[in-house]
């Protein structure tokens, strides 16, 4: 062995005595003790703290734009009940949704609090892992920051509190200190609100879904949860009776016959009446979607500067006053009163919702019909299928590239060619157009034009344009020739936002009605409300086009006035809601109308704001225009810049009127610009205008070997004036 093998090993024998596995086990243990040591250091010098700020919450200041001030809040509902006045199986359901261990462990979850505190650490989101007495600690002694520190603290404080405590003292502290949504802080004010009883009165199924609702509490609550939301919460109350059984708190046979227990509707907070309680929880909701915990703005403190003009708010309220409500009889006549309205008015440049209607008042019917996504937005979408054409460049069956100019046959209940799922939508009244260009399908609202025209474009492309737009909720489209009809849900919010994008040249628009949000020791985010380019200029600036013609000459001439307008009408699946979307250069607006009965059902408007439909193009166009023209001052002299794709179809072919409904009617159609090229094959779908010496013919569909099932449509309703509209039908299952 050489000197250099001599040394190697000499310094390995130094390395293996250096670590050997006693001095390992004993410098691991010598570290445990030190941290010990140093917890229990800790332990000594954390105290039980007082009871946090949020046992004597502050108000809260609502402004408008201006800094006058909209509304105050800060009464807590809250009342404190005794464990005794609880269910034993109400207890229980609460320690089996949060914590299965409560009654045996000593206050904290290792394990769990280390996970989140990693959690926090990384970044990664709310830590989880409390326990009842930790949750406990939270609400009561500490606030809602999401440190490491102030998690250290809870698990030193629940290891006290535990000892000094009675479990049933905890676990009442625990549940009458949480907080579970619609301003209800505590189980009784909690059940109260969600199900009009004292809390003695619970049963297990509604225990489950109270103490399911701590995870989440907005968006748990199931009358304004999307659909993920409701999925999401009635899988943990299933998680919760299901941890019952398995610790022998509940029978199994009992369990099986569970169903669901659905709350009623939210009640307003006091002091809320009128439009003031829907702009304050308008406003609360944005504050949450943009991070801050529901619980944390309800502590109060905070001062909540509204993009809302003052002037521009009470235009709305006045002229939905004026057009509407001095028409109604909501005291007398049951169909007067199922009439509800809901606006959005957005300014296109900056995004700010400058006025709001969520309807009669917020104490008389708290759901906002401004904000509620429970309605079809019907022919308002159609715009959105014609800008996802001229975004992407579509052509029609034959080839001929979509644009305003474009002939497509308007005859009524005309089968669509080129989808595999079958639709032959009826227009309004039932009215055959024959061969029509693309504007006036726009003008008249022509359902068999458009629904054609989004199988030529392919409902995909259209539900992405739509997405990228602004609409919400994808999973709500289904993708097929009825979706043309705006079948999917949407609100007035919703919809203001995505005709603001048009109005703004194609640049996405977030509506946001919180300017600002300050507390005293830190400011809440702001919602970014101009976004990228999501379609083409070009696209958006010929819809606009488009849709001056329905203000001009079509279904929405009652919207016109001293200004330029452009908008779009609509009418849902039988007569359910009625619409009206616009923008001028510097305003957009969003009116519906919705029935609803006195249980929250969706019912027909017929015969209640006028004899037959309540079309999209009567009282709320008249609502659009009464508000626009007073919050543009009597009215504008600003013009649409716009920067078209050439098309036009300000010339149209002739109605058909001496043409049987179905046949196929020949026709000499004026030339229009835009489209050019041959006539088209017998199974073309849609033809471009030849010159005028020229005859066009527009041959039926192709026959199939089987018939189709028809979707669901109901008959129009007389009187309707909304020509061309037709209700919106759901797409065949």
């Amino acid at each position: 062995m050489g000197r250099a093998d001599k040394s190697q090993g000499k310094k390995g024998g130094r390395i293996r005595r250096l670590f050997t596995w006693k001095k390992l086990l004993g410098t691991f243990f010598v570290g445990c003790l030190l941290l010990m040591g140093a917890f229990y250091a800790i332990y000594l010098m954390v105290p039980v703290p007082q009871a946090n700020a949020q046992a004597t919450m502050q108000s809260n200041v609502y402004k408008y734009a201006d800094g006058k001030i909209l509304a105050r809040t800060g009464e807590i509902n809250r009342e404190i009940v005794g464990l005794d006045k609880i269910p034993l199986e109400v207890q229980r359901a609460f320690v089996a949704a949060e914590n299965k261990t409560f009654y045996k462990d000593n206050g904290i979850d290792i394990k769990g609090t280390l996970r989140g505190a990693v959690n926090t650490v990384t970044g990664k989101g709310k830590q989880g892992g409390s326990t009842i007495t930790q949750q406990y600690v939270k609400n009561y002694y500490l606030d809602q920051d999401q440190t490491v520190t102030r998690k250290l603290r809870e698990m030193v404080i629940a290891l006290k509190v535990d000892q000094q405590m009675k479990k049933p003292e905890i676990l009442a502290g625990y549940m009458n200190t949480s907080y579970y949504g619609r301003s209800a802080y505590g189980i009784q004010a909690a059940a109260q609100s969600y199900y009009g009883v004292d809390a003695g009165k619970l049963n297990v199924a509604q225990g489950a879904y109270l103490a399911s609702l701590l995870q989440a509490p907005n968006q748990y609550d199931w009358t304004a949860a999307t659909a993920t939301g409701k999925k999401l919460v009635e899988e943990r109350w299933n998680y919760t009776l299901d941890n019952m059984v398995e610790e022998g708190w509940l029978d199994a046979t009992t369990r099986a016959g569970l169903k669901f227990p659905a709350p009623q509707k939210a009640k307003p907070a006091p002091g809320m009446e009128g439009q003031r309680g829907y702009l304050v929880e308008a406003a609360n909701q944005e504050l949450v979607r943009q991070g801050i915990p529901e619980e944390d703005i309800k502590a109060g403190g905070w001062t909540i500067t509204l993009n809302i003009d003052e002037k521009k708010q009470k235009a709305l309220v006045k002229a939905v006053e004026r057009q509407l409500e001095a028409k109604l009889d909501r005291k007398g006549d049951k169909k007067d009163a199922t009439v509800q309205a809901g606006a959005t008015s957005v300014d296109p440049k900056t995004g700010a919702v400058v006025a709001m209607y969520g309807g009669v008042g917020a104490t008389e019917h708290w759901t906002s019909n401004a904000t509620r996504r429970d309605y079809q937005p019907a022919s308002t979408f159609k715009p959105l299928v014609l800008a996802s054409a001229l975004d992407n460049k579509s052509d029609t069956q034959d080839g001929r590239r979509i644009g305003l100019g474009t002939i497509y046959d308007g005859t009524s209940k005309r089968k669509v060619v080129g989808s595999t799922i079958p639709f032959n939508p009826e227009n309004e009244d039932n009215r055959s157009y024959g061969p029509v260009t693309v504007q006036k399908a726009t003008n008249s609202s022509i359902n068999s034009v458009y629904a054609q025209m989004i199988v030529d474009v392919g409902a995909g492309n259209t539900k992405k344009t739509a997405l990228d737009l602004g609409m919400k909720d994808g999973a709500d489209f289904g993708e097929t020739p009825a979706m043309s009809l705006g079948t999917m849900g949407a609100s007035t919010w919703d919809m203001a936002g995505v005709y603001a994008t048009l109005d703004n040249h194609g640049v996405k628009v977030t509506p946001t009605i919180v300017k600002s949000a300050e507390h005293r020791d830190r400011k809440a985010d702001t919602v970014k409300s101009i976004g990228s380019q999501v379609i083409s200029r070009e696209a958006a600036d010929t819809v606009t086009k488009a849709m001056t013609g329905v203000v001009r000459s079509g279904s929405g001439t009652r919207a016109a006035g001293d200004y330029a307008a452009a908008g779009k009408t609509g009418t849902s699946e039988n007569n359910r809601s009625a619409w009206f979307v616009g923008y001028t250069p510097e305003l957009v607006t969003a009116v519906g109308l919705f029935g609803e009965d006195t249980k929250g059902n969706q019912v027909t408007l017929t015969n209640t704001i006028n004899e037959g439909r309540a079309n999209g193009g009567r009282t709320p166009a008249q609502i659009w225009g009464d508000y626009t023209g007073a919050a543009l001052g009597g009215g504008s002299d600003a013009q649409f810049d716009l920067e078209t794709d050439g098309s036009s179809g300000d010339s149209v072919a002739p109605d058909p009127t001496s043409t049987p409904t179905g046949e196929a009617p020949t026709t000499t159609p004026p030339p229009t610009t835009g489209t050019t090229g041959p006539t088209p094959p017998p199974t073309s779908t849609a033809t471009t205008p030849p010159q005028p010496t020229d005859t066009i013919t527009v041959p039926p569909p192709p026959t199939t070997t089987t018939d189709p099932v028809p979707p669901t449509i109901d008959p129009p309703d007389p009187g309707g004036d909304d020509t061309g509209e037709g209700g919106a039908v759901r797409p065949p299952r």
